[in-house]
């Protein structure tokens, strides 16, 4: 593990694990959680001979829980700052919902020669929220809705989120891990209020269709059909069209958390496309 300070001062907590010479895998994990979320993709791309890498972004997890720069910009721009920290090239990033916001974004402007490939997981892209040019959207009322919730009980909720739509526990006949219910919890709890707080209208208002368009190298889009925290037909769907060279994987029936929920479904299809 280590750290790279920012510009402005942020503390970037990273692991970095595996040969120097190893391809790199960067991870981006999700709201409100931290790299420990892909603990379980380290271990395996890890035993595979890459070298994984996974940084908490800012206001969560181990790093700096700063009053400034809770917005998309500014996170790419923390990547691009450990990137640079650690000169990789041809890396591939991984993304998961929040997360795979920040890879678009990051991938869009990142510098020459710096990314070769982009998994995007139940990710937000393009955009969200309901408005008059993204119909299929959520409205904003369930966004503000997330707000309350958050400022009224933060731990509470973060305890009813993974108990419920985040990993489908809320479903009939779901198996219900309460290991997992616990590690969010932890997670989300190690993190800033404020930030979790801002970084709800950063993950349901960005709108990546720019983005997306500008990224010509191959992207794997992985979703599922029962997500119901980033709906499938207003994200994936959209988002691959918008891709110069991109891939849909659909995953029928899996939930927004199958990274956790369903690794051993998702963690070789990922591995295939990154040898592909």
């Amino acid at each position: 593990m280590g750290t790279v300070t920012t510009n402005d001062g942020t503390v970037i907590f990273y692991k970095d694990w595996g040969p120097r010479d190893g391809q790199p895998i960067v991870f981006h994990h999700g709201w409100p959680l931290s790299a420990d979320d892909w603990d379980n993709q380290m271990l395996f791309f890890l035993e595979h001979g890459f070298r994984v890498i996974a940084h908490d972004r800012r206001g969560h997890g181990r790093s700096s829980q700063t009053a400034t720069g809770n917005d998309m910009d500014t996170y790419a721009s923390d990547v691009a700052a450990l990137t640079d920290e650690l000169d990789l090239q041809g890396a591939y990033h991984v993304g998961h919902s929040t997360g795979g916001g920040e890879v678009t974004r990051y991938v869009a402007r990142a510098k020459a020669g710096r990314v070769a490939k982009a998994v995007l997981v139940s990710a937000i892209p393009p955009v969200m929220v309901k408005s008059d040019s993204n119909p299929g959207g959520t409205p904003v009322e369930a966004f503000d809705e997330l707000r309350s919730a958050l400022a009224a009980n933060r731990s509470q909720f973060y305890i009813d989120v993974p108990s419920g739509p985040f990993y489908g526990f809320n479903r009939p006949g779901a198996t219900v891990s309460q290991g997992l219910i616990d590690d969010w919890w932890r997670q989300g709890m190690m993190g800033s209020a404020l930030a979790h707080y801002e970084c709800i209208e950063v993950f349901s208002e960005t709108d990546f269709t720019e983005d997306l368009k500008q990224i010509d190298i191959p992207v794997l889009v992985a979703h599922g059909t029962d997500d119901q925290v980033v709906p499938y037909d207003d994200s994936a769907v959209l988002a691959v069209k918008l891709l110069q060279n991109g891939t849909l994987k659909t995953y029928e029936g899996l939930p927004h958390g199958m990274l956790s929920s369903h690794p051993d479904v998702l963690n070789p299809d990922i591995l295939e496309f990154l040898n592909s």
